[in-house]
């Protein structure tokens, strides 16, 4: 029994030892699986997590794809309708251009024959004040003839030459009358049509000037090539100062050398050379005068096809091949910033154009017209004025004499003895005193008048002073108590010597001394 109890005991103890183990095997295995479970849902989250990154990062970048493409779109956009508004603005400029000419070009014509009704009417207006007057003077004459004769005791030929005589006072102080009316509508009509045609001819003619000085920049690859330039003590550049008459200029100024000189076809070849030797890299005296005399010949060449091209431009023909190369080097030429050639050509299309409108031989007149300055060309190197080393050149060249005396009295030096040179000197002052011809601005203009009018009024007996014509005339009124007749032509050379010493000008400028007496009464 004993024995019995103590097997039931371990059978009832293993029992419980295996139910405990089962049991503890169980919540073992429950606990692995949620753990396992709890580990998959974090990685799922996490999973979840960087999908969702993933997908905003991508959200994002297509958002910002999109913007771009639509600011690229916009900007094309914008561009395309900037550039046809442009087109269109300068199409409807045009257009409104050719509206103004046409509307100006009506408005001459209807002035132009509004003139022509008003001569006509004149005209026929007079030829019957004239009959009315013939026929009035007619029956004057008899009825005086009549009563002469019967009233006094003169004879028929005396009253006929004592009538006569009347009649030719009376008919005097007509005619003085009838003249002077037509003398002012002829005044009238003239100013009128000479400002028709300056207008026609400054319309017609646009020509392009470029303003200069008397400096030239030459860019330099780097600082390095300054004393390459310079050479070792200096020989190079002394050596290209030689070869071309120029002062080279090395300073501060970063990547640039200048080059300074008043001829300014030296300093053009200078300038090439410079350019030549930069680009070759050999720098030293040899090669710079090689150099040198090639530029100079490749200039020679240069400047006579400028000239033939300014030749073949206005049209003139037959010129000596002298003239042709003076041509050449007015390109090099600048007044005041003024091209010499390009101010020449002006001249003669505006010469042209205004001899055309008064029948006269435009050919002609251009060809004065493009050879009225070509003593520019050479006037660093001639003493006297341009105009009349312009002359000598022309006459030494078998111009003809309506040429010589337009280019010596364009600028009123020598007495203007044909009809071209009176319009030489006005396409001349048109050409230099329009707007934007010359480099000088507004403020340098008034001052130079300015300082013009007041030298005149620094002499004692001046009334007043005005400087005119764009500053190349000066008219000084002075007063007739003060200054008599002989006094006017010292005071005209000491004003004229005062202006040389004290102002910088283009040209030359007139000085007119103006004295006036008057005596006035009244009757009461």
């Amino acid at each position: 029994m004993t024995g019995n109890s103590g097997d039931l005991l371990l059978i009832i103890v293993g029992l419980t030892f295996c139910l405990a183990s089962g049991y503890g095997g169980f919540l073992l295995s429950n606990y692995l699986v949620k753990r396992r479970l709890q580990i998959t849902h974090q990685k799922s989250q996490q999973l979840l997590e960087t999908a969702k990154l993933e997908a905003e990062k991508i959200r994002k970048e297509a958002q910002l794809e999109a913007k771009d493409l639509l600011y690229r779109l916009r900007v094309d956009f914008e561009s395309e309708t900037k550039d046809r508004r442009q087109e269109l603005i300068n199409m409807e400029k045009r257009m409104l251009q050719k509206e103004e000419n046409l509307d100006r070009r009506v408005e001459l014509l209807e002035k132009k024959e509004k003139a022509i009704d008003a001569k006509q009417h004149n005209i026929s207006s007079l030829e019957n004040n004239l009959l009315s007057k013939e026929k009035h003077l007619d029956a004057l004459v008899a009825e005086e003839k009549d009563r002469l004769q019967k009233i006094s005791s003169l004879s028929p030929q005396q009253a006929r030459e004592l009538l006569l005589s009347r009649m030719d006072q009376e008919m005097k102080a007509e005619k003085a009358v009838l003249l002077k009316r037509m003398e002012d509508e002829v005044k009238e009509s003239a100013v009128k049509k000479a400002q028709e045609i300056v207008s026609l001819a400054i319309q017609r003619t646009c020509v392009e000037h470029t303003t200069e000085s008397t400096v030239s920049v030459v860019a330099l690859p780097n600082d390095e090539m300054k004393g390459r330039i310079i050479g070792r003590e200096g020989r190079n550049i002394r050596a290209l100062e030689m070869a071309t008459g120029i002062d080279v200029i090395i300073d501060d100024t970063p990547e640039a050398v200048i080059l300074s000189g008043f001829d300014v076809v030296r300093r053009e070849i200078a300038r090439v050379t410079l350019e030549k030797l930069i680009v070759d890299g050999r720098i030293h005296p040899g090669r710079i005068e090689e150099v040198v005399e090639k530029v100079k010949k490749d200039m020679e060449i240069n400047i006579r096809e400028e000239g033939e091209r300014a030749a073949f431009d206005i049209g003139v023909h037959g010129l000596h091949p002298e003239i042709i190369k003076l041509l050449g080097r007015l390109k090099y030429r600048t007044s005041f910033g003024q091209n010499a050639l390009q101010h020449s050509k002006e001249v003669a299309f505006l010469m042209g154009v205004m001899a055309s409108e008064l029948g006269a031989d435009f050919k002609l007149a251009r060809r004065i017209g493009l050879l009225h300055d070509i003593g520019k060309a050479v006037d660093h190197d001639i003493e006297g004025t341009h105009a009349k080393i312009g002359e000598d050149l022309a006459k030494k060249f078998g111009e003809s004499p309506e040429v010589l005396n337009a280019i010596a009295a364009h600028h009123e030096e020598v007495e203007l003895t044909s009809f071209y040179s009176v319009l030489t000197a006005a396409a001349d002052a048109i050409s230099a005193a329009r707007p934007g011809a010359r480099r000088e601005t507004l403020e340098t203009y008034v001052k130079r008048l300015e300082k013009l009018e007041a030298i005149a009024n620094l002499f004692p007996g001046v009334e007043k002073a005005f400087a005119i014509q764009a500053g190349r005339e000066v008219r000084v009124i002075v007063q007739p108590e003060k200054i008599n007749d002989s006094d006017m032509t010292v005071m005209a050379r000491d004003i004229k010597k005062k202006i040389e010493e004290g102002m910088e000008y283009p040209g030359q400028i007139k000085v007119t001394i103006i004295r006036e007496t008057r005596a006035i009464e009244y009757a009461k």
